[in-house]
């Protein structure tokens, strides 16, 4: 319903008004402005009292919106605490390499990225000399996101402090020969170094939001004090575009995250062309993240534009910076001055007066140059609003110039990012700019060269002396051995090696029930990190609850509607599980934290995440190699998976493939248990191989099953089989000696199908089969891969699944809930005829039966399959399988 001059009523139309004759007041007060001032004053008032309001601690909606300007004035600005003319010369250098470096590489085709850096350099300089913590000091240091498309400014900054060498320089993207850099951060193949992967954009900004989520709670857990920890996470705003890179906002904010810190270059420009064309990511930014509970600081004019703001006496300036889009303002920084003043100061009649009050010079300065994220003194005010802020997160949106100082031909342009050298010409004007000792004798090679003040100079000696009173190189990852930790008591394992007797019992709850168990030992167990995007309760977990605590800075501050039931909602600042809500995304965050803490922070942690297997790797497999990248130990676990054990939920619930996805991943260790006792000795290798005395690289990816089936006893001497991937489960019995035989490989929970097709293939066609339990696909195909290397070597060695299938009679026949490209990677290496069955397609919702019926891979499809094996070789009449498929209707 609408008022009689169609405004929609408001909230406040709801509210019992004390003194409408006051309300009326104020209101006509706001009329004679505008009608006296205009509307940009009364709009400039009431903007002015809604700020005052918030500083007096009125509880009113915050203003999503500033003006575009910087949000500490120069005036307010904290004393530099630094030498700025060192500075300069420093960053003058570090600029200087980070082109030479990407202009060099050229030559063999390598690329490279120069503009970014160029554009963000006092960004990151300002924190290296003054903010950012190294791991030599007290804790952990701060944690740093670099911003991937900036690696040669940090290259070229450990070159000037004497960490990397003229011939690692010249090695960039050249990685083969052992002394070569990689293109990004890459912790896996720089682990001195780098510590974060950050290039898959949108990553890193999620990350960094968990990361200090996760120093948060190490913190509140008593595992280690975090304190003096603070994460900077250095981000594009064409970044900003990708979902992670905002879906993580609300989270910082409701933890009041205030050891997080986002630096986003606003350069308006990202891969190939403007950010926001049309509008003003600036603004929007703010908007978003004001709006999502973070402190907002503007860094967007130099000193250049204090002169124009004074002057700007009627605020035309202040609305004509309002208006104007992002590519219209990028396009003022390639174009002469005349332009500006036509079509930037021309917009109205009071910008044309101020205009008029300014050289040339003046504006040249302004619009092509002087940008807040260009002055030391302006990022280093902001850095320090930020560290200082309690409360919430802050974000700072610094302003700059992509292509910085690096001329004419790169400030600015829409090609920028692509573009991968300088003419020895433009390194010449780019010389003269910076200031450098350079002399032309050192371009006669018609190679640019690096440049270095030398080892002894008053440059590095400032460099290396502001990151000692910091605690240390920056960046830099732990590379220090820890202890490793010791192997949990038998007894946790022992419970599932004896099975369940006539109980049934699902592999997910098998699994859940040994972590349960585990997290009881004493020396090991608070280091488990149970992570979970929801559902708990479908996995069983709701038993943890309780005893574990859901992890929650604040505790918890109701009481819980299950408050009377055993296994009620327990949240608590000391409690074990994450529990994310509706983001796999979130959880994967929260496990990459988890699972490289010991590099972090020197703790190692043991996290184990459990997700809908359809959800894992198809939606997050980049993070899964984001993990891979950052060395990251742990047990990712899918649960309800397979194609046909969660067919009530249709499609996009079906899991047929997340193990063909995972064997692309080098680091990852993929297993498909089908017992729960395999599923001990899969997680007791693990723990062995990645937190044991030679602790490896790699993490873990368990499938497990909800469908619940008695579990056997573990037999005797099946443990290496286990780990290596295939063991013989079940040995079948011949009828007579001459009876035609064969092998069944399964996997999960098709070993059931197996062993019950292994029964009918005996009692209706005189047919032995042998069913193996085919652990894992993926190590036995690892393990095949490197003896095939080992040939070329000259070194004999045979492949596990060789050896163990050798001299097994009869075809095999590999079967899973997975598609048949699963088991098939390993065909090559089998000796005998190999065929497979898989649940290739779309998943459907039915019974277990029907959808295994379907995908004729039930007990009675596996008995035609191997008919028809059998009968190829000529060891059953061919009539067998016709006879069979109408016997089992099929």
């Amino acid at each position: 319903m609408t008022d009689p001059v169609g405004k929609l009523p408001s909230e406040l139309d709801q509210l019992p008004d004390r003194d409408p004759e006051e309300t009326a007041e104020w209101a006509a007060s706001l009329d004679a402005v505008t009608q006296a001032a205009g509307p940009h004053r009364a709009a400039y008032l009431m903007r002015r009292s809604l700020q005052h309001a918030e500083g007096a601690g009125l509880a009113l909606p915050k203003l999503l919106e500033t003006d575009y300007v910087n949000t500490i004035p120069t005036a307010a600005e904290p004393a530099f605490d630094g030498d700025l003319e060192m500075e300069s010369r420093i960053t003058a250098w570090n600029r200087w390499n980070a082109a030479a470096m990407v202009t060099r590489g050229a030559r063999y085709g390598v690329g490279g990225h120069i503009a970014t850096f160029a554009s963000a350099a006092w960004l990151y300089e300002t924190g290296f000399n003054h903010f950012f913590r190294g791991k030599e000091g007290d804790g952990s240091g701060d944690q740093l996101y670099i911003q991937g498309h900036a690696s040669p400014g940090i290259y070229a900054r450990a070159f000037l402090d004497g960490r990397l060498s003229e011939q690692q320089l010249d090695n960039f993207r050249q990685e083969t020969g052992g002394d070569g850099l990689p293109s990004y951060p890459h912790p896996r193949r720089l682990p001195w170094l780098w510590e974060f992967p950050t290039v898959s954009m949108g990553l890193g900004p999620l990350s960094a939001i968990y990361q200090a989520r996760f120093n948060r709670y190490l913190t509140n857990r008593n595992i280690k004090d975090t304190a003096n920890s603070h994460v900077w996470a250095f981000l594009g705003d064409g970044e900003m575009d990708e979902p992670e890179s905002t879906a993580a906002l609300a989270l910082a904010s409701r933890e009041q995250l205030d050891n997080l810190t986002f630096v986003i270059n606003c350069n308006l420009q990202r891969l190939d062309g403007p950010v926001r064309a049309n509008f003003r990511v600036v603004q929007e930014l703010e908007a978003q993240f004001r709006g999502a509970g973070w402190n907002v600081v503007k860094t967007l004019w130099g000193n250049a534009w204090d002169e124009l703001f004074q002057l700007d006496t009627t605020g035309a300036l202040l609305r004509r910076l309002r208006e104007v889009p992002d590519a219209q303002f990028q396009t003022y920084a390639t174009r002469d001055v005349a332009y500006i003043r036509e079509h930037f100061f021309g917009a109205e009649p009071a910008l044309a007066e101020l205009a008029k009050l300014l050289t040339d010079a003046k504006i040249g300065e302004c619009f092509y140059t002087s940008r807040g994220g260009h002055e030391a003194r302006k990022v280093y005010a902001a850095y320090r609003a930020a560290v200082e802020h309690k409360g919430a997160p802050t974000v700072i949106l610094a302003q700059t110039v992509k292509g910085y100082t690096l001329g004419k031909g790169f400030e600015s342009k829409n090609a920028n990012h692509q573009m991968k050298k300088l003419s020895i010409d433009e390194f010449k004007g780019m010389r003269e700019l910076l200031g450098l000792p350079i002399s032309d004798s050192a371009f006669e090679d018609g190679l640019v060269p690096y440049g270095h003040p030398g080892a002894d100079s008053p440059e590095v000696r400032y460099l290396q002396e502001r990151r000692a009173a910091l605690g240390g190189p920056a960046p830099a990852r732990r590379m220090h051995a820890s202890a490793p930790l010791p192997q949990p008591e038998e007894r946790a394992f022992k419970a599932l090696y004896k099975g369940s007797g006539k109980q049934e019992m699902a592999t997910t709850m098998a699994f859940v029930r040994l972590v349960k168990d585990l997290m009881r030992d004493k020396e090991t167990g608070k280091r488990w990190v149970p992570i979970v995007p929801d559902e708990a309760r479908t996995f069983g977990m709701e038993s943890l609850f309780p005893s574990a605590g859901i992890y929650s800075p604040l505790g918890q501050t109701y009481d819980p509607v299950d408050r009377d039931q055993l296994m009620y909602y327990k949240e608590a600042k000391d409690g074990q599980i994450l529990n994310e809500g509706i983001t796999e995304a979130g959880s994967m965050a929260d496990f990459i934290a988890a699972a490289t803490s010991y590099a972090t922070h020197g703790e190692t942690m043991i996290p184990f995440y459990i997700f809908y297997s359809m959800f894992g790797w198809q939606r997050t497999g980049d993070q899964m190699w984001q993990l891979a990248d950052q060395l990251g130990k742990g047990f990712i676990v899918g649960a309800t998976a397979g194609r046909t054990t969660l067919t009530g939920e249709g499609l996009q619930h079906a899991d047929g493939h997340s193990h063909l996805i995972a064997a692309t991943n080098p680091a990852s260790l993929n297993y498909d248990p089908a017992f729960a006792y395999e599923i001990a000795v899969i997680v007791k290798d693990g723990l062995r191989r990645m937190y044991g005395p030679e602790a490896e690289d790699v993490f873990y990816y368990l499938t497990v099953y909800n469908e619940p089936k008695p579990q056997p006893a573990m037999p005797e001497g099946v443990e290496e089989g286990i780990v290596k991937g295939l063991y013989r489960f079940k040995e079948g019995t011949p009828a007579k000696a001459d009876a035609p035989r064969i092998q069944l490989l399964s996997s999960g929970t098709a070993i059931h199908w197996a062993l019950e097709a292994q029964e009918l293939l005996a009692a209706d066609w005189g047919v032995t089969a042998d069913v193996w339990s085919a652990t894992s696909w993926g190590e036995l195909r690892r393990d095949a891969l490197e003896a095939d290397e080992a040939l070329l070597r000259g070194e004999q060695r045979v492949p596990y699944v060789t050896q163990a299938l050798s001299g097994a009679p009869g075809p095999v026949l590999a079967v899973s809930d997975w598609m048949r490209q699963v088991p098939d990677q390993i065909s090559q290496w089998v000796e005998q005829d190999w065929s497979s069955l898989g649940t290739d397609g779309f998943g459907l919702s039915d019974t277990r039966a029907a959808a295994r019926r379907h995908f004729g891979v039930d007990a009675r499809s596996i008995v035609v399959a191997s008919l028809a094996q059998l009968a190829r070789r000529g060891e059953v009449p061919a009539s067998a399988i016709k006879e069979a498929r109408e016997r089992y209707g099929l």
